[in-house]
């Protein structure tokens, strides 16, 4: 052996050493930058994945000192046998004895690599299983934090990205030597550094420009996912190698050495696979034609360009005939650069518009998603729907949902003012629920007002809070009869104003960019546990209207047959009310007449019962009237006949008493001188005939 093997694996140490160091201070310096920033789960899952790596930089560099050592001390034993006083007998037979380090390395080999490679993978499966259950919880939008810290988390990313991708090439090219063979795992842990580190760059540099937060959203979950990955692969390395043939003298490839990351930290091998696959299919060397040599010299020219064209079509945008936006750079609301559509200052309508490329301008298209048949159409000029009380009902099937049923699964409530009565009675130490469906229906109008109303994915929300706001507002100081019953047709009306003022003071007063089409009220109910009280009281009402109407039907019929109709009787009415107030309050008795008489002309013109009994009375009035004047008239003549002679008068008239007496009865003239004690028999004889006697005449 010659002293150049010692400083191959002297080497090695040190570069291993040095990647220690590398993951151990970009571990730290991201976990520094997590702490800081809010405890941002992205950059502390990052900093636990490159902290592992720190695990296989220590290994190797251990192996490749036990390297070291065990070449020292081979080089130690040629020496002494070749010289020749170790020729006798002192070291005869003690050789193996004194190859300490050779067994130790041997030893590592066998045992501790193997174990470190489980320990690892083990680390990198639970650690990541853990911070995959921890991220699913933020990666809700409420619950994902947020850090003004973008631009050192920027910084760090890109130091990771650079560093880890430099120190990567470096030390995949001295993998490539046999006795170096080992640093591939080092390689890869410093390329997964590397492409951690630009990831996060990447997505801290597109929310840091005003764009979306997908990216860091993808990131909060793909960094666990792929400590999960590189987990299972290095299991799955370590049975592979159990059943891996090796020559002899070839050392082991750790299990920690990932095949994955391997092709990211040497891109050359992927195209050395690809030219013997090439070679392979086609049965000719397509490798040394001069297309492929020519291909191969600038495909990295192709790439970047064919990058810079896609990346210099994002200065492109299209907007649909059912869209409007707005252009923003760098997060803030700008013109585009030039348009071949419609525009209105920074707002764009349909057609082609040209702006800076991403991530420097992007275009905020408002949008709502309208099933339409299978598809998904995103409009921004769309009828929305907000619902600002109560949920609509689950149930799909159509007919009647009663206060006692179901309604939703969530049920939201209304605060209102008890009925009228119970509030006076009580002095307002009560209120009551009530749920009551408030849907509105809006379009957006001008897109710019409605951009600056909040942030993406917050202005439907903040539209919907305020209208809730406003709706319980304007409910709280409403009755729950009013609600459910009596002032349902005018709330709608009144809500929208309501609506439409609220929303008009935002963007200090110039409004929400939007346009309230409609605002419905419906499906106002109780809560269901006391829907049978509201029930009970809604019978006992309805009850009492149809009483209420039992009796003016029976008013009218009583009008109706007293006065023929109604109307003239409540007429008739009111005049004898005038006549009762003239008379308490001492009115001239002309004009209390004047009442009388139209009253009894209204009442003869009825042709009711009052108005019959009136014509009836009147006509025996007037019987009794004629009656008394001809007896009068007759009186009269009578006393001048009296006066002409009373004694024809008076037989006159005895004599016709007589005769009226004396009309029906039987008169019997007797002489004078009969006595007036005798009994007569007044029986008559002959009143019959006699049918036996042939003589008999008739009857009398």
């Amino acid at each position: 052996m010659s002293k150049a093997d010692t400083l191959t694996y002297r080497k090695a140490t040190s570069i291993s050493l040095l990647g220690l160091v590398l993951q151990i201070v970009l571990s730290i310096a991201l976990a520094v930058y997590a702490r800081y920033a809010g405890g941002d789960h992205t950059a502390n899952s990052a900093a636990i994945a490159i902290g592992l790596g720190s695990i296989v930089w220590f290994t190797l560099a251990f192996l490749y000192d036990q390297h070291r050592r065990e070449r020292i001390e081979a080089i130690e034993a040629e020496s002494l046998a070749a010289a020749e006083t170790a020729a006798a007998s002192a070291f005869d037979g003690t050789g193996d004895d004194l190859l300490v380090a050779a067994r130790r390395l041997a030893t590592i080999q066998k045992w501790f690599v193997p174990a470190v490679s489980l320990l690892f993978g083990a680390l990198m499966l639970g650690i990541g299983i853990l911070r995959l259950n921890t991220a699913r919880a933020l990666f809700d939008q409420d619950a994902y934090i947020e850090t003004d810290l973008r631009g050192w988390g920027i910084g760090l990313a890109l130091g990771a990205a650079f560093g880890g991708f430099v120190f990567a090439r470096f030390v995949s090219g001295m993998g490539k030597q046999s006795h170096w063979s080992a640093l591939r795992a080092g390689a890869a842990q410093a390329v997964l550094a590397s492409i951690i580190g630009l990831a996060m760059a990447v997505a801290l540099f597109v929310r840091l420009a005003g764009g979306p937060d997908w990216p860091l959203r993808v990131l909060l979950v793909g960094i666990p996912i792929a400590m999960i990955v590189l987990g299972v692969e290095v299991f799955l390395n370590f049975v592979l190698d159990l059943y891996r043939p090796r020559r002899p003298g070839e050392d082991p490839r750790p299990s920690f050495d990932s095949r994955v990351l391997g092709f990211a930290a040497a891109p050359d091998k992927i195209a050395e696979s690809v030219g013997e696959a090439l070679n392979y299919q086609f049965g000719v060397d397509v490798t040394s034609s001069w297309f492929y040599q020519l291909l191969s010299r600038s495909v990295m020219v192709l790439v970047v360009l064919a990058l810079l064209i896609a990346w210099a079509m994002t200065s492109l945008v299209v907007i649909q005939p059912h869209q409007r936006g707005v252009v923003l750079t760098f997060g803030k609301i700008a013109e585009p650069v030039a348009s071949m559509g419609e525009r209105n200052d920074a707002e764009i309508g349909p057609g082609l518009h040209i702006k800076w490329p991403w991530p420097f301008s992007t275009v905020e298209i408002p949008s709502y998603a309208a099933e339409e048949g299978e598809g998904t159409v995103r409009t921004t000029t769309s009828v929305q729907v907000i619902n600002l009380a109560a949920n609509p009902p689950d149930r799909g099937e159509d007919g009647p949902i009663l206060w006692s049923e179901q309604h939703t699964t969530v049920e939201i409530y209304n605060i209102v003012q008890p009925v009228a009565s119970l509030a006076a009675d009580r002095a307002g130490s009560d209120l009551s629920l009530v749920a009551i469906e408030v849907p509105v229906h809006y379009v957006i109008e001008n897109v710019l007002l409605y951009d600056r109303i909040a942030a993406p994915g917050q202005r439907r929300d903040l539209l919907q809070a305020i209208g809730r706001k406003e709706v319980s507002r304007y409910l709280s100081a409403m009755s729950v009869d009013d609600v459910i019953a009596s002032s349902r047709e005018d709330l709608a009306d009144e809500l929208r104003a309501v609506l439409i003022d609220a929303f008009g003071t935002l963007n200090d007063g110039e409004g929400a960019g939007i346009r309230i089409l409609f605002v419905g009220v419906s499906g106002a109910h109780p809560p269901r546990d006391v829907a049978p009280n509201f029930e009970r009281v809604v019978q006992a009402r309805q009850n009492r209207e149809s009483k209420i109407e039992a009796a003016n039907r029976d008013k009218v019929t009583a009008l109706t047959t007293v006065a023929g109709r109604s109307d003239l009787a409540e007429q008739i009415v009111g005049y004898l009310d005038e006549i009762k107030t003239a008379t308490e309050t001492g009115a001239p008795q002309q004009r209390v007449d004047e009442l009388e008489v139209e009253a009894q002309q209204l009442l003869a013109s009825a042709g009711g019962e009052a108005g019959r009994l009136l014509q009836s009375a009147s006509a025996e009035r007037w019987n009794r009237h004629m009656t008394a004047r001809a007896d009068a008239l007759r009186f009269v003549g009578q006393k001048m006949s009296f006066d002409a002679n009373p004694r024809l008068f008076r037989a006159k008239h005895y004599l016709d008493a007589l005769r009226d007496v004396t009309a029906d009865a039987r008169l019997f003239i007797v002489p004078h001188d009969v006595p007036r004690d005798m009994v007569f028999e007044l029986q008559d004889q002959r009143i019959g005939r006699d049918v036996f006697d042939p003589d008999a005449g008739p009857s009398q």
